[in-house]
């Protein structure tokens, strides 16, 4: 056989839904090309895919793992993907380098909507991608049944490549559709050829005809074909289904078991078959095939002993372990295999590649010899906003640099963490995409960086306001040897329409306060608003101060300070101190068919729903507007995603501060004096 080494080599990205079989697929394919002797589990933890000890406790992917083979004279580079919808980014930004997605889904028709987000990405960055649907060894679900509920989410016709041959509820092979051969599976190895069970005839006869008709609607000649009743030839059906795929058109279906190897020799064939090569992928990217050198960086990793490494898809030219990125020079170039990384001297086209300590350079960047570019016109996905945050602080008090350090890291891997210093609440808060997420970056502080956290929920950034005027009269005065001190004010305090903050006025006359001292005065009023009568800060206040008394000799910009703060501590109790709470304007999206579940979480959020309407390029979708409390969002998209299969979501900002009464505000207040 006359090897294809030298040909670009392409790249495979598996995704698919939590436990659908992805990193026992990878498996699968990595043994049938001899890249491993012996196929791993992931219940005994030692699969290629999932190296990390987060993943192995969890027995679930937690970030984007790389691999790649030889199979057939051609080069392969693969990347398993997370399921969880907390840990999607990774997989998005994965899908970026995909010459095509295999896309595994799970037997069950009641799990197919959870993957609705993911058929949407597919769709809408035009990626070529086909499915597997795995575990047909151990599931009775009719694939005819599964395929309807798939062409709901997807906006590509979806063609069944194969038939299944049953022997009662079991599938023991499977008739392909356009060489019309029969294959009965082998545990560990190619199927063997048989002839086409009578029973399956008339099936297979329907499903061909209905994967003629549906290829016969991107090719005029292979429609004229059929309308002729001419039968075309199987070399015609294989070069339209690599054509279609490679522009998108259409999304074949194959079916096997990546644990006993079913299917998996034909899945390859496809593969080897119908994938673009690397160049189709560039373009929808918008990556320019001009110059030497380009590559797209997809991963961001530090590792303890390579340090920073930047995994790159190659779109064009090569680099060799000598050469610069603009005034870099790499480290080392590595290929990655699962946790091992094994050092090259040169990486070329199609293939991906981890670069050393290119600390410029960050996901989503495209490399060239003059160095990293950020370009808006690159095609590639919008880091999420986060909907879960904890309060997190060093266990060790003398780790605080230390966690700072470590979290920069983790954020550089992962850009949709990020961390926030509340200025109301003075805590740390660790953003990200739900509990599943944040409890993994815990844990990788610990592991990696030896930072223990301990991690509580967020604090209501409350507030107070006051509801009445008052006018208070104040003095400062402290005499010991020496200068004394003296400050007399005589000020009004009212409130402000919400949202105006705070305001000062000067209404001296004669100079009773001397000019000097006024912005003391001010100041001293600022100061005791960081902590009012009941508590917390205070807000949406006027302060006028119109007279007061001075001493030639005593008095100073800290004694009328003084006597401000006086005026304030003594005035504000006096005026109806009322309790804020922050509302937020959330937007939240769910499907349809869950909208009733949607009216009942955000009652019971005490939450105001103000409206909602279909949502913009989602069919069957539904979006909610609605005010909802601060106090209510910290655990909202874990309730959220329970109640709609995982797919849920929302976004949020804050809207306004409203007043907070009654049984509510009191257990509140109580809570903060017992912390305080």
């Amino acid at each position: 056989m006359t090897s294809k080494s030298a040909e670009p080599a392409r790249c495979a990205v598996i995704v698919g839904p939590y436990t659908s079989g992805k990193t026992t697929l990878m498996e699968a394919l990595l043994h049938a090309a001899g890249a491993i002797g012996r196929k791993g589990s992931v219940t005994e933890g030692n699969t290629v895919g999932d190296p990390s000890a987060e993943a192995r406790a969890r027995l679930m992917g937690v970030e984007a793992n790389f691999a790649h083979c030889e199979y057939l004279g051609e080069r392969w580079f693969f990347i398993d993907c997370p399921g969880s919808i907390e840990l999607a980014y990774d997989s998005q930004s994965a899908l970026m380098a995909a010459d095509v997605a295999i896309v595994v889904i799970p037997p069950e028709v009641d799990r197919v909507l959870a993957m609705a987000p993911l058929f949407k990405f597919l769709d809408d960055y035009e990626i070529p991608h086909l499915l597997f649907i795995g575990k047909t060894d151990k599931s009775a679900t009719r694939v005819r049944d599964i395929m309807e509920a798939l062409q709901t989410l997807s906006s590509r016709p979806l063609l069944l490549r194969q038939v299944p041959i049953r022997e009662g509820d079991r599938i023991t092979g499977f008739v392909d559709l356009v060489s019309e051969r029969a294959y009965r599976y082998k545990e560990g190895g190619p199927s063997d050829l048989i002839e086409i069970p009578e029973d399956v005839k008339p099936r297979e006869d329907e499903a061909r005809q209905e994967l003629l008709e549906s290829l016969a609607d991107f090719d005029d000649n292979l429609l004229e074909q059929l309308l002729e009743d001419r039968v075309p030839g199987s070399d015609e059906v294989y070069g339209q289904l690599s054509k279609d795929l490679a522009e998108d058109l259409i999304v074949p279906v194959f079916m096997g078991s990546g644990e006993h190897g079913n299917g998996v020799t034909r899945l390859f064939k496809a593969l080897r078959h119908d994938v673009p090569p690397p160049s189709v992928a560039a373009k929808r990217l918008g990556v320019s095939m001009n110059g030497s050198f380009s590559a797209s960086v997809i991963k961001t990793l530090n590792q303890q002993h390579t340090g920073k490494l930047s995994v790159a898809r190659i779109w064009h030219g090569e680099i060799t372990e000598a050469g610069l990125i603009g005034e870099t020079k790499p480290s080392g170039l590595y290929r990655l295999m699962g946790g091992e990384s094994q050092k090259i001297t040169v990486a070329r086209e199609g293939e991906l590649v981890a670069l050393g300590r290119l600390q410029d350079a960050r996901t989503s960047d495209l490399l060239t010899l003059a160095g990293p570019l950020r370009n808006e016109d690159f095609i590639w996905p919008e880091v999420p906003k986060p909907v879960y945050a904890l309060a997190i602080s060093p266990r060790n008090r003398q780790d605080d640099v230390k966690l700072s350090a470590s979290l920069a890291r983790l954020i550089e891997e992962d850009p949709t963490l990020s961390v926030e210093h509340n200025a109301d609440t003075h805590q740390m808060l660790l953003w990200g995409q739900g509990e599943i997420h944040l409890k993994i970056v815990i844990e990788r502080l610990k592991s990696r960086y030896n930072v223990e956290v301990d991690a509580t929920p967020p604090q209501t950034a409350y507030k107070e306001t006051i509801k009445r005027q008052v006018k208070q009269h104040s003095r400062f005065k402290r005499q010991s040897g020496g200068h004394g001190q003296f400050g007399d004010v005589q000020m009004e305090i009212k409130p402000l329409r919400r949202g105006e903050g705070f305001e000062f006025v000067d209404k001296v006359v004669g100079g009773a306060v001397p000019k000097q001292y006024i912005s003391a005065v001010e100041a001293g009023a600022k100061e005791y608003l960081s902590r009012g009568p009941l508590g917390f800060p205070v807000v949406d206040v006027s302060v006028t101060l119109v007279d007061g008394q001075h001493h030639s000799v005593d008095s100073s910009d800290q004694a009328f300070k003084s006597a401000a703060r006086l005026a304030m501590s003594e005035g504000l109790p006096q005026c109806s101190p009322v309790l804020l709470e922050p509302i937020y304007e959330v937007v939240i999206s769910v499907p349809a068919e869950f909208t009733a579940r949607v009216h009942g979480l955000v009652s019971a959020r005490r939450g105001q729903i103000l409206g909602f309407e279909a949502k913009s390029g989602w069919e069957s979708w539904d979006e909610f507007k609605c005010h909802m409390p601060q106090a209510e969002l910290h655990d909202l998209i874990i309730e959220l995603r329970s109640l709609t299969i995982g797919v849920g979501s929302f976004e949020w900002q804050f809207d306004h501060l409203q007043e907070l009464t009654g049984k509510l505000a009191d257990r509140v207040m109580e809570s903060h004096r017992a912390e305080h």
